[in-house]
């Protein structure tokens, strides 16, 4: 295996001194300035050769994905093993973008990788190492089953590297349902002035209206992250959340730092939100919803939060999902985008072995609306395929959710698992802390726009 390794490290040197090179020993390393492929089928020419041996029955993947979760996919896999005779090999990795550069700058990548943010796998497109996936799948098939917006989140330079094998649906607010009802609020605000007056009438119950925490170690920020997010798209639309995004509008733009303002009567209102900023940042994300299913009554009714809060809320709630919490999507803002705005994420599979057929097999599987179906029964998992026979959700809260993103106007994939990882892992999360913290939007942004990557010291 060393001798192989070796090999592919020695063929990988001798591509790059070209442009776009197909070796008599099979070598290929895709241009990352290449256009073409974006709308076509299969086909095209030339492979990433990276992985484990090929045609063994045996193919390596590596993700992030562990515990429960990790247990579902490997469920899900199993029925198609059986099929085709191929064994997957599935290793968990929480440090994986660490990993995945160690391991690809050492020639030594699995044959598959779930990248968990468009950015590093974009990145990894770039050095040509990733097989655009319009050489092997039918991409305008996958194009019309895919819920609009995902594919364009792993785009470069007009290929598609990366292929979404697990979707999260953010902008939820969750409410307990009994207490919520009983005190006849609103279920389904449409637009962000009707769900003030919501949260008005619940500070006039004495409680608080707005269940908040950030904590995350060395992440603790993200949270704050998902709700600029939400803001910048619904009081702005698609094309500027694209812009700021790509950086084509700097990070402190007059609109984004608007954002942040308008964001701040939530965050920073009195009475808003349960506990002070300290208690917010120092309180586990996880453990957000609690007090709204306090003994003695709710002491916080609405949290914002993605689909996967259903699986940290507390054991007795989860038992009983559909009957103990409500939910509805964060509403549209007063005058900005007119259509139903959904920020998403997900897991993307791309593939490094694309000489291999049993890896390509795999991928045409991980591709296909029929992948995920255990893992969907088991709880937590969401299909990016708007034809997924949503009988395979496990309650009507998850199939709810589902039909929202499938019918959704526009879905943006998360802004800061595409931002350079500097700014959206970085800046942006130590940033939001900075800002609940008392720091203005204006400061903030500003810190934020001198940190991108290509701009320090241009603002």
């Amino acid at each position: 295996m060393e001798i192989r390794w070796r090999r592919l490290r020695r063929g990988a040197l001798a591509c790059t001194t070209v442009a776009l090179v197909l070796t008599t020993s099979g070598c290929f390393l895709q241009d990352p300035n290449a256009g073409g492929g974006g709308s076509g089928g299969p086909g095209g020419s030339g492979f990433a050769d990276g992985g484990t041996a090929d045609k063994d029955k045996e193919v390596t993947i590596l993700g992030v994905p562990g515990g429960d979760e990790a247990k579902g996919l490997l469920a899900s896999l199993k029925t198609f093993e059986d099929e085709t005779g191929i064994k997957v090999k599935y290793t968990s990795d929480r440090d994986f973008e660490t990993t995945i550069k160690t391991r690809v700058s050492a020639g030594d990548t699995p044959d598959i990788g779930l990248f968990p943010a468009p950015g590093s796998l974009l990145e990894m497109a770039g050095k040509g190492v990733i097989q655009p996936i319009d050489t092997y799948l039918d991409f305008d098939e996958l194009d019309r089953s895919l819920i609009p917006g995902f594919l364009e989140a792993v785009r470069r330079n007009g290929r598609v590297y990366g292929v979404p094998v697990k979707m999260a649906v953010k902008g939820l607010v969750w409410y307990p349902k009994a207490a919520y009802t009983k005190a006849g609020y609103s279920t389904d605000p449409k637009t962000l002035t009707d769900l003030t007056a919501t949260t008005d009438k619940i500070k006039g119950s004495k409680v608080s209206p707005w269940c908040m925490s950030w904590g995350s170690d060395q992440a603790t920020g993200w949270v704050g992250t998902d709700w600029i997010e939400d803001y910048v798209l619904r009081m702005y639309g698609p094309d500027t959340y694209d812009d700021w995004v790509a950086h084509r509008i700097k990070f402190n733009d007059p609109k984004i730092v608007k954002a942040f303002d308008e964001f701040g009567k939530i965050a920073k209102g009195r009475g808003e939100v349960y506990g002070d900023a300290k208690g917010v940042l120092n309180t586990p994300f996880a453990d957000a919803m609690n007090p709204a299913f306090a003994a003695g009554g709710p002491k916080c009714m609405l949290m914002h939060q993605a689909d996967f809060a259903a699986t940290f809320l507390p054991k007795p709630v989860q038992a009983d999902l559909d009957n103990q919490v409500g939910l509805f999507v964060f509403p549209q803002f007063p005058g900005g985008f007119a259509g139903q705005a959904i920020v998403g994420g997900g897991d993307n599979a791309a593939l490094f072995n694309g000489n291999d057929p049993d890896a390509i097999k795999v991928m045409k599987f991980l591709a296909s609306k029929e992948w995920g179906k255990e893992w969907a029964q088991a709880g937590g998992w969401l299909s990016p395929h708007r034809d997924f026979d949503q009988s395979n959700y496990p309650n009507e809260t998850t199939k709810r959710i589902a039909q929202v993103a499938s019918t959704a106007d526009v879905l943006r994939f998360d802004g800061s698992d595409l931002m350079p990882k500097e700014v959206g892992s970085g800046t942006f999360w130590t940033g939001m802390v900075e800002w609940l913290q008392g720091k203005s939007s204006q400061q903030v942004t500003t810190e934020i726009e001198n940190s991108w990557p290509a701009a320090k010291s241009s603002s």
